[in-house]
């Protein structure tokens, strides 16, 4: 049982610091479960956790939701999803986290790479890119929170929208490890545990987040994209 409760009491924060700034609180919670599940169960469980995570804070704050991107990136989903599983077991995905990395940092701070990608940056390759990937590195938030940021500038719509996406992302995700045969009731204790943690950190980081400066949020954010993404870049060749 403490492990169960640790493990509440970790997720309930990390899903509270993704309550207040729309993502971070996957990477976090995937650094730490290692120190208390397999390696076979750390995805799996860390995506079911975060389906909650996300699904609840889209529902707190579902009048911010922009709809019109979610077909598209559910479209991209379905395709990523579908070929990454497929592929998993034939290609090396060593350099992922560098190709991510360097994705959000050019993305946020580099006009003319915007200019570039702009006709080719779509939801739909986000949602190839980001789910497909999620079976692998786990936490790919950042991806579709970097275009989000660039096409709206309210942070509730930010972050409703990322946690709305994120929640396609880990639904897939699950499916797909129960296709493979991951046996989610094996670890049913924990899992109640951190989901309770998860949607209690969703409510928590919604109330916060109402009395954050809009403008000072987003900078923040870009900031702690960067960061993110560094350690993404750093975590390849370290």
């Amino acid at each position: 049982m403490t492990d169960e409760i640790l493990l509440g009491l970790i997720t309930f924060f990390t899903s509270t610091v993704a309550g207040v700034i729309g993502l971070g609180g996957g990477m976090i919670l995937i650094a730490v479960l290692p120190s208390f599940l397999p390696l076979n169960a750390l995805v799996p469980v860390h995506g079911l956790t975060q389906l909650s995570s996300n699904l609840s804070r889209a529902y707190f704050g579902y009048k911010d939701i922009k709809i019109e991107v979610i077909p598209k990136f559910l479209l991209g989903s379905l395709i990523g999803i579908s070929i990454f599983a497929t592929i998993l077991y034939f290609i090396s995905l060593e350099y992922v986290p560098l190709f991510i990395g360097l994705y959000i940092l050019l993305s946020l701070w580099s006009n003319k790479f915007n200019e570039k990608i702009k006709k080719y940056e779509s939801y739909v390759l986000i949602g190839f890119f980001q789910t497909g990937l999620s079976i692998v590195v786990g936490a790919t938030g950042p991806m579709a929170t970097a275009l989000l940021i660039k096409d709206y500038n309210d942070k509730d719509t930010v972050v409703a929208t990322a946690a709305a996406l994120m929640s396609i992302t880990h639904l897939l995700k699950v499916f797909a490890f129960m296709f493979f045969g991951f046996v989610f009731f094996d670890y049913l204790g924990i899992l109640i545990a951190m989901i309770i943690g998860a949607i209690s950190g969703s409510y928590m980081g919604t109330k916060i987040r109402d009395k954050i400066d809009g403008k000072k949020f987003l900078i923040f954010l870009k900031i702690f994209l960067s960061i993110l993404a560094i350690k993404a870049i750093l975590s390849v060749f370290i």
